[in-house]
């Protein structure tokens, strides 16, 4: 981890979750990041669009982000079920993940869909949180680096900041099964998308934006993680959902 990005830990919470709890959730880590404020880290929570408000109110006047699972890629219209950038912006998001492998799977999303959504998040003054990974296929057939590189050339926009966009490295296959690429098989993908970046947005973008690590993340391997050079924080998912184990992860950050 360069001392030059500032880490992020970012909680997706899925579809996880009812008031009851996420209020709670949102109110230990708001009173946490404020008493021990100045931190190394910027955290993040991203609960169900049903609970964004609610968090957000919990959230305010903290150091902690607020963002959203998903966006659409159009800025309002017949899109039943959908929620916009700018609605969530509207709510007090800062944050918008996109092309999480869930929606790429259940949903059928490509590359151009996960770029347009990126472009929206943008346009709305979001942060866009692009993901990418390998499926375990991908990863017998030893072509992670390929499907990784193409998917990034594919769903980063050109326009991209390191200001406004953040890329995230979630091998599917250890998402939420406790299973973990080693060290080195997560820094040897991290460089390439540092490289990958580069050619898209240039050196001095490419040396600021930070990447993330996702994929069972948890206290007991993320000090090791967060240690690694091109790793810049990680994409948290079920030890989001408590907020000891995703307080000690942040704590890993150097």
């Amino acid at each position: 981890m360069s001392t030059q990005r500032r880490p992020l830990i970012a909680g997706n919470w899925k579809m996880n979750g009812l008031r009851e709890i996420a209020m709670p959730l949102a109110g230990e880590l708001a009173t946490k990041m404020n008493n021990a404020a100045p931190t190394s880290f910027d955290m993040l929570v991203c609960p169900p669009a049903t609970m964004i408000d609610a968090v957000v109110d919990v959230a305010y006047e903290s150091n902690l982000a607020v963002g959203g699972q998903d966006c659409h890629m159009a800025e309002s219209g017949a899109h039943t079920g959908d929620i916009s950038a700018q609605m969530l912006q509207d709510l007090g998001c800062s944050y918008a993940i996109v092309g999480h492998s869930e929606r790429r799977a259940d949903h059928g999303e490509m590359d151009d869909v996960v770029r347009a959504k990126a472009e929206a998040a943008q346009a709305a003054g979001l942060i866009a949180i692009v993901c990418v990974g390998e499926t375990e296929a991908e990863r017998d057939k030893g072509i992670t680096i390929d499907v990784v590189a193409a998917q990034i050339a594919g769903s980063v926009p050109p326009a991209s900041t390191s200001e406004n966009t953040v890329v995230a490295y979630e091998p599917v296959w250890a998402i939420g099964t406790g299973r973990t690429p080693t060290s080195d098989e997560v820094q040897e993908v991290h460089a390439m998308m540092r490289t990958k970046v580069t050619e898209i947005l240039g050196a001095d973008e490419a040396d600021k934006i930070r990447l993330l690590y996702g994929g069972s993340v948890k206290p007991s391997n993320a000090v090791e993680l967060m240690g690694l050079a091109d790793v810049d924080g990680a994409l948290v998912g079920g030890a989001s959902l408590s907020h000891d184990d995703f307080w000690q992860i942040a704590e890993s950050c150097p």
